[in-house]
Formats: C-alpha cells, sequence, structure tokens
C-alpha cells in the first residue's frame, strides 16, 4: 500500500516538473507598450513624431497599430493587414499621418503628423494588437506657435494718464502679456482681452494706463511659455501728451466739494420746509371738509325736522276741522 502511495505521488511530481519545463502558451503573445515620458513638443506647420515600442521586442508588421484620442473611435491614424485604413479616421487627420516603418521589425513604431494645427495639441494613446492580445500608451502633444509680433499704439488720455495699446495675433497656446518700464520694472495693473480665430489661434489685445510723465519708453512683450520665444516692441510717451497738473486744481476740488455740500444742504431744507407746509395744508383741508361734513349734518337735521313739524300741523289742522264739524252736527240735533 505503501509503495502504491509513493509510486502515484513520484508520477504526479514528474508531471508538475514537466508542465514547468513547457513554455506558456500565451507568452509569446504577451507585450508591454511604452510611451514617451514627457510631452513631445512640435511647431505649428511642422512635422512631428509620436513613437511608441514594445517591451520585449518583437516583429510589429503583423500587429494592428492604432493612435487615437479621448476614445477609441476617435483615430487619428489606423495600420491593419500591413496597411492604412482610412475609414474610421477623424477627418481632421485625413491626408496628414504617416506610419513611421524604419524599425517595425525591431518593435518601435511611430505616427507622423504634418502640417501640425492647432488642433493636434492634447492627448494621445497608441494602441497595438497582436491577435486577442492588445496593450496601449499614453503620450502627450503640445503644439506651440510664435505669432505676430505686438503692435504698440497710443490710444488717447484717460484717468490722469495715457491709455497704451498692445496687440498680438497668431499666438498658441494662449500667450502671456508683460507690460515694462524703461527701467524693466513691470506694470502690474492692465488689462487683456483674449480671442480664438477659426483655426484655434489666439489674439490678444492688452491696455495699459501710464499715469507717470518720467516712465518715458514702455515696451509690451509677448510670450510663449512652452518655447520661452517673446516677441517685444517699445513705445515713447512724450511728457507732454501727459494731461497738464494745475496748482489751482486742489483749491478747485475744495471749493467744488463745498458748493456739492452746501447743494445738498439747501436741497435737503427745501424738502423739509416743503414736507412741513404739505403736512400743514392737508391738515387745513381736513378740518375744513370736517366743518363742512358738520354743516350739511345740521342742515339735513333742520330739515327733517321742518318736515316733522308742517306735518304735524297738517294733521292738527285736520284734526281741529273734524272736530268743529262733529260740534255744527251735535248742536243741530238739540
Amino acid at each position: 500500500m505503501e509503495d502504491c502511495c509513493r509510486h502515484s505521488l513520484l508520477s504526479h511530481l514528474s508531471s508538475l516538473l514537466l508542465l514547468f519545463q513547457l513554455p506558456f502558451a500565451g507568452s509569446a503573445e504577451e507585450f508591454v507598450v511604452i510611451g514617451p515620458s514627457d510631452p513631445i513638443v512640435a511647431m505649428l506647420g511642422g512635422d512631428v513624431m509620436l513613437p511608441c515600442h514594445l517591451s520585449p521586442a518583437m516583429d510589429m508588421e503583423n500587429m494592428e497599430l492604432r493612435w487615437f484620442r479621448s476614445k477609441f473611435s476617435e483615430a487619428a491614424f489606423i495600420y491593419q493587414n500591413q496597411q492604412e485604413q482610412r475609414e474610421e479616421q477623424l477627418a481632421q487627420y485625413a491626408g496628414r499621418t504617416s506610419l513611421v516603418k524604419d524599425f517595425l521589425t525591431q518593435g518601435e513604431a511611430a505616427m507622423r503628423i504634418h502640417k501640425v494645427q492647432a488642433f493636434d495639441n492634447g492627448l494621445y494613446t497608441c494602441l497595438f494588437r497582436k491577435g486577442n492580445f492588445y496593450e496601449e500608451a499614453n503620450l502627450e502633444l503640445m503644439v506651440a506657435g510664435v505669432g505676430s509680433a505686438p503692435q504698440v499704439h497710443i490710444q488717447g488720455p484717460e484717468e490722469d494718464g495715457i491709455r497704451v495699446m498692445c496687440m498680438a495675433s497668431g499666438w498658441f497656446p494662449k500667450p502671456q502679456v508683460q507690460w515694462r518700464a524703461l527701467s524693466g520694472e513691470k506694470f502690474l495693473t492692465f488689462s487683456e482681452t483674449y480671442a480664438q480665430d477659426a483655426e484655434g489661434l489666439y489674439s490678444v489685445e492688452a491696455a495699459l494706463v501710464v499715469r507717470d510723465s518720467s516712465s518715458g519708453n514702455v515696451t509690451c512683450s509677448v510670450l510663449n511659455a512652452i518655447l520661452g520665444q517673446e516677441k517685444v516692441m517699445a513705445i515713447f510717451i512724450p511728457e507732454p501728451f501727459f494731461p497738464q497738473t494745475s496748482p489751482w486744481k486742489p483749491a478747485f476740488m475744495v471749493t467744488l466739494t463745498v458748493l456739492t455740500l452746501l447743494i445738498f444742504g439747501a436741497a435737503y431744507y427745501t424738502k423739509r420746509e416743503h414736507t412741513a407746509k404739505q403736512q400743514e395744508r392737508q391738515e387745513w383741508e381736513k378740518l375744513h371738509r370736517d366743518k363742512e361734513e358738520d354743516q350739511q349734518t345740521k342742515e339735513k337735521v333742520l330739515k327733517d325736522r321742518g318736515e316733522l313739524q308742517a306735518d304735524l300741523d297738517w294733521r292738527k289742522s285736520v284734526y281741529l276741522s273734524a272736530w268743529r264739524k262733529a260740534q255744527l252736527y251735535a248742536d243741530r240735533e238739540r
């Protein structure tokens, strides 16, 4: 019995050893897709490659390779059955994408985007499939473009200073605007307005009010933070352009303040007097109405009393007439 159990155990151990020595059926199909860890920067109008590779390296010629945006169906490029597939491709990428095939046999592939646009900016996913197994990796494309040099001009006087305008267009992404004085000191307070055109490029208008006549030159700089490139334009503001301050201006402001207070005081006093007179007039009118109502009431009472007296006199005369007739009739009977 013990020999039988020992033989059975040895048989199972031998089977397990043979099983571990056999290769896994799916191991040859498994891989990992690796993309760039840092964002890829591309210039507007240029070309850029979005690479991904396999680990372990293997031949990719018979794989399905797909680069897409936020959704699987938003394909920028599809390679399948050793050729490009265009049926599922977004219209914005039609004719602008291709596959770099130089290292497919070594497990490396890249999608090339031609004539980069602002629309291309953002996240991508590269997905590689072999049979029923697939893996994917994410990568980021940062599109950057330097637009026109800023145009600076004087718009006119405003708020005890001079309003200066700076305009630029054709930048991507949204640029940073900065005003500086001749000394290099930054102006911290100014307004800016951005707009995007049909191609997604930015234009900017920045307005600055310069109040210090000693500033002289002021410069407007427009910066692309991704590229670290900026364009600068300066303008000279002559001192006579600034509003002149007169010595009598403070006295005028004080006088104006006093006059304003006097006007408000007079208006308040007048309104108060008018209100008092109006109340007095209303009280007099009320007394007059009450007096008229009392008079009408008295007249009505007197009228009613006269009518009652007339009725009594009539009744009395009728009674006396009847009584007299009765007396005459009685005298005749006697």
